[in-house]
């Protein structure tokens, strides 16, 4: 199936203007959005150093709390991006960041354990489909094997997020007292509001399919329309591609279960980032925005990179399982190394977030390659759904741990096991596979579009 072959060369003068524009034009704006997704997501790391005190919060709570945003999310998921499917992505992306805005910024109302975990709960179920739905969405825009490069540009918005979100995060928590709200209230009310304005603007900004992009001319429209469609007749070849066949498909559960070790890696250190940073010496909030800003910064340059070279060599297994390697030793550098050398530490922290955050672009283009039409829709819901339940497991085990142990390095161990015992896996599963090498030889790649189970 050659249109999982790499393909940055030998589309022509047409083909490489129309996706020059077309990047030009969706990737900022998905960028944005994601930028502010996560920032909302993840905040709650930065707000628990003043709000746990204030509120009430042991470390096993607030874990609890934090994860408890992935059980609304992953209960929406599959139905929100069935609206989506149905209403398209302008209509429905637009619904999606109002009403998490909303509750984001309702966030600085928690008085307590109990409304804090409604409250992170109805966040999770408001944002629940936002991210599988941009998948799809990208699919509908950019070929199979310009998608890594494309995940990458997208995937840069979380470590991006991080970096520059830790600064203003740890200055907002110094604003106690202004109008008689603590500084982790302004943070969620600051942090929030940007997400109800996107949503007011996206559906003016947003193109559903290129079949509706008059900002493109008509030859380079029709151009992408028509390789759209080929990749999705020629994909459709392998079966049904309607809703409830990404549902039922078997790669779509295989990499759903591996998603699931990689998001524990994610939100595991993503929500106790701030945490741990606090606990290498005496900081204030904003000294702590600053140094949590270094790591984010380093991995979102070798996002790019990596991204990059996945595109360009087509082993995207390779690539992703390298990448939770990476991820895991610097984990487990940083557990030991803390209570040592805080230098050190933050050096296996920052190796971490390179390896975190530059596997999810390789991984996720495989399941994206893999299904199309509707069972994309259908299907990355699904693998976003049951893989964000580790948003939930690793941020209330690390809370557990740390609070049975009195120290971080449990908890960072813990982090490592899951990432590496899921890099094994996802090599051992995708190697042989299209979507994990689009380097295979033709004939294999052939039979995999006509039967997948002949290649395991």
């Amino acid at each position: 199936m050659t249109s999982l072959a790499p393909k940055s060369f030998g589309l022509g003068e047409l083909g490489d203007r129309t996706l020059r524009k077309v990047r030009r034009r969706v990737m900022p704006l998905i960028v944005l959005l994601y930028f502010v997704a996560y920032l909302d997501r993840n905040n709650v790391g930065f707000a628990k150093l003043t709000m746990s005190e204030d509120i009430g919060l042991n470390s096993a709570a607030y874990g609890l709390g934090a994860g408890i945003f992935f059980l609304g999310y992953a209960l929406l998921e599959v139905p929100s991006n069935a609206g989506m499917y149905r209403f398209g992505a302008r209509k429905w992306l637009a619904r999606i960041l109002i009403t998490w805005g909303i509750f984001a910024t309702a966030m600085c109302l928690v008085n307590g354990e109990t409304t804090y975990y409604i409250v992170r709960f109805l966040l999770g179920a408001a944002e629940a489909g936002f991210f599988p739905a941009i998948l799809f969405y990208l699919t509908l825009w950019f070929p199979a094997a310009q998608r890594v490069t494309v995940l990458g540009i997208f995937i840069l918005a979380q470590p991006v997020s991080n970096a520059l979100g830790a600064p203003v995060s740890g200055l907002l928590l110094q604003m106690d007292g202004v109008m008689g709200l603590q500084g982790w209230q302004w943070l969620y009310i600051i942090e929030g509001i940007p997400a109800i304005a996107l949503g007011l603007l996206t559906p003016i900004l947003m193109t559903d399919r290129p079949r509706d992009a008059k900002w493109l001319e008509a030859d380079e429209r029709n151009w992408l329309t028509a390789t759209m469609d080929a990749e999705l007749a020629a994909k459709s070849q392998s079966g049904k591609h309607n809703f409830m066949a990404g549902l039922k498909d078997k790669r779509t559960l295989v990499y759903s279960a591996l998603y699931f070790g990689l998001v524990c890696g994610i939100y595991g250190l993503g929500l106790w980032m701030p945490t741990i940073v606090a606990a290498l010496g005496k900081f204030s909030t904003a000294e702590v925005g600053f140094i949590v800003f270094i790591p984010y910064a380093v991995a979102a340059v070798f996002v790019y990179f990596w991204s990059k070279r996945a595109d360009r060599t087509g082993k995207r297994a390779w690539h992703a399982s390298v990448s939770m390697v990476l991820a895991g030793v610097g984990l487990v550098a940083a557990g030991y190394l803390l209570p040592v050398n805080p230098f050190l530490a933050m050096v296996g922290l920052t190796l971490s977030a390179m390896g975190i955050y530059g596997a999810i672009a390789p991984f996720l283009s495989m399941p994206s390659a893999a299904l199309t039409g509707a069972a994309a829709a259908s299907g990355l819901a699904l693998v976003n759904s049951l893989g964000n339940l580790g948003g939930f497991i690793s941020p209330y085990a690390v809370g557990l741990l740390k609070d049975a142990t009195g120290s971080n390095q449990s908890g960072l161990l813990f982090l490592s096991l899951c990432l590496c015992i899921t890099a094994v896996a996802t090599y051992l599963y995708a190697r042989r596979r299209p979507e994990g090498d689009a380097g295979l030889d033709p004939a294999v790649a052939a039979a995999a579009a006509v039967d997948p189970a002949k290649v395991s």
